[in-house]
C-alpha cells in the first residue's frame, strides 16, 4: 500500500466524470466481505429457519449503522493519509494506543479464526476433508494470495468472490418460493418474536467488526490523488461514500438472501437450523444436490475472501505500531499477516467443536469492538487530527448513538454467551 500512497499523493488532478466512480469501486467491497463472512451465514440461517421473514429488519438496521461507521473510518484515511492504526500511534497517548492496537490484533486473529473455520467447513461439505486439515489448506491458499499478489490484484479477486457469492444466492433464490409481501414488511418493520433476542443480538451486535474499520481506513488510500487539494478531497469523500453505499447494499442483499432462502425452505417446514453443515445437508433433499453444492461453494468463497481481508487488517494494524502503511513487501506487514493467520490456524487445532470456535471468536469481538469504535470516533472528531474535515456536532451525535447501540448489543451478546 505504501507505493500506492506515493503514487496518488502527488499533484496529479484527475478528471471527475460519471464513469470515474466505476474505477473507484473496490475498497468498499473488501469491507463487505466481512459483512458476509461465515459467522453472518450462521446467524442468518438461524434467523430465517426459526423466525421466517420477521427478522429481516435487523439486516436493514445493521447495514445503516455499518454505512455510517465505515464511511467515517474511510473519512479518516482520506483526510489524514493515515490508517486508523497509524493515526492512533501518532495522535493518542502511547500506552492507550498500544493497548487499543494490541487488542485489535487479537480481534483480527479472532476474526481470522472464524473465517478459516468457515472455509474448512465448506471443504468438509464438498469433499469430506477433516476440519483441521481443511483449515490448513485454506490458510495456505490465503497466504499465497496475500504474499504473491499486489493490492490491485487482490481487490479484483475479492470483487470476483463477492460476485460469485451473489450469483450463488440468486441461483438459490430462483429455486424457492418467496412471499415478497411478507419479506417487504419484514425489512422495515421491527419485530421481536419470543426467544429471538439472541439471534437479533448475534446479527446486529456483530455486524460491525473491528478489523473492518482498520481495513477500510487503509485500503481507501489506494484511490488517493492529492492530500493537499481540499476540492479533490471533498470529491473523494463523495466517491468513497458512493462506493461504501453500493458495497454495503450489496452486503445487505446477500445477507437478506440467506434469510429469505432459510425462511422459504426451513421455516415453512418447521425445521430449526443452528449449524451451516446442517443447512447444507437439508438443502439437498429439498432443492436438489446442485443447490447444496452451490451453497457450500459460496461458503468456501466467503471463507477464503474474508480470511484474506482479516490477514490484510492484521498486517495494517501491526504496521501501524511502527507508523508504516500496509505494504506486503515490508517485514512489519508480513509479520502482522503471519501473526494473524498462523495464530488463528494454530488455535483451531485446540478447539474440539468448530461451532464453539465460532462462538468464542464472537465473544472476543464483543469485548474489543467498543475500544475500536470509540477510538475511531475520538480521532475523527479531533481537529488536531482531521483539520476542517473533523466530525461536526451532528455527526458526533449520530456516531455516538450508533457506537452506543452497537456496543450495548455486543455486551448483551457476550452476556448471553456466558450464561
Amino acid at each position: 500500500m505504501k507505493f500506492l500512497k506515493k503514487q496518488f499523493s502527488g499533484q496529479h488532478k484527475p478528471r471527475f466524470m460519471a464513469l470515474d466512480f466505476i474505477k473507484y469501486i473496490g475498497p468498499g467491497l473488501l469491507v463487505t466481505v466481512g459483512f458476509i463472512d461465515p459467522g453472518n451465514w450462521a446467524s442468518n440461517v438461524a434467523a430465517g429457519s426459526n423466525y421466517g421473514y420477521s427478522l429481516l429488519w435487523m439486516v436493514t438496521l445493521a447495514t445503516i449503522m455499518l454505512i455510517v461507521l465505515q464511511h467515517n473510518a474511510a473519512h479518516l484515511g482520506i483526510a489524514t493519509g493515515y490508517c486508523l492504526s497509524e493515526a492512533s500511534t501518532k495522535f493518542v497517548r502511547p500506552w492507550i494506543s498500544k493497548i487499543a492496537l494490541s487488542s485489535s490484533v487479537m480481534a483480527a486473529i479472532s476474526t481470522a479464526l472464524a473465517e478459516l473455520l468457515g472455509g474448512a467447513i465448506a471443504l468438509n461439505m464438498l469433499f469430506g476433508i477433516p476440519i483441521k486439515l481443511g483449515s490448513i489448506l485454506v490458510l495456505i491458499i490465503v497466504l499465497w494470495m496475500l504474499l504473491t499478489n499486489s493490492y490491485r490484484r487482490l481487490e479484483r479477486w475479492i470483487i470476483g468472490f463477492v460476485s460469485l457469492i451473489g450469483i450463488s444466492f440468486i441461483f438459490e433464490l430462483s429455486l424457492v418460493h418467496i412471499n415478497w409481501h411478507k419479506a417487504a414488511a419484514g425489512w422495515v418493520t421491527p419485530s421481536f418474536p419470543p426467544g429471538s433476542m439472541p439471534v437479533i443480538m448475534s446479527v446486529l451486535g456483530a455486524v460491525v467488526m473491528p478489523h473492518n474499520l482498520f481495513l477500510h481506513s487503509e485500503v481507501i488510500q489506494s484511490r488517493q490523488w492529492n492530500l493537499k487539494d481540499e476540492s479533490i478531497m471533498t470529491k473523494q469523500l463523495r466517491y468513497e461514500f458512493l462506493d461504501t453505499l453500493f458495497s454495503m447494499i450489496t452486503g445487505w442483499a446477500i445477507n437478506s438472501a440467506m434469510i429469505l432462502i432459510a425462511s422459504a425452505t426451513f421455516f415453512t417446514q418447521n425445521i430449526s437450523v443452528t449449524e451451516l453443515s446442517q443447512a447444507q445437508q437439508m438443502l439437498r433433499p429439498m432443492l436438489g444436490n446442485t443447490a447444496s453444492v452451490v451453497f457450500a461453494l459460496a461458503l468456501l468463497f466467503s471463507g477464503i475472501s474474508s480470511s484474506v481481508t482479516a490477514g490484510m487488517a492484521g498486517g495494517s494494524i501491526f504496521s501501524g505500531f511502527f507508523m508504516e502503511p500496509y505494504d506486503i513487501h515490508d517485514s512489519h506487514t508480513k509479520t502482522g499477516v503471519g501473526i494473524t493467520l498462523i495464530t488463528a490456524a494454530l488455535i483451531i487445532f485446540f478447539i474440539k467443536n468448530p461451532f464453539n470456535g465460532l462462538v468464542y471468536s464472537q465473544m472476543f469481538l464483543s469485548i474489543q469492538l467498543p475500544i475500536t469504535i470509540f477510538l475511531q470516533i475520538y480521532l475523527t472528531s479531533s481537529k488536531t487530527v482531521m483539520g476542517k474535515f473533523a466530525n461536526n456536532n451532528l455527526q458526533k451525535l449520530y456516531l455516538w448513538i450508533i457506537g452506543l447501540i452497537v456496543t450495548t448489543l455486543n455486551i448483551m451478546l457476550l452476556i448471553s454467551y456466558l450464561r
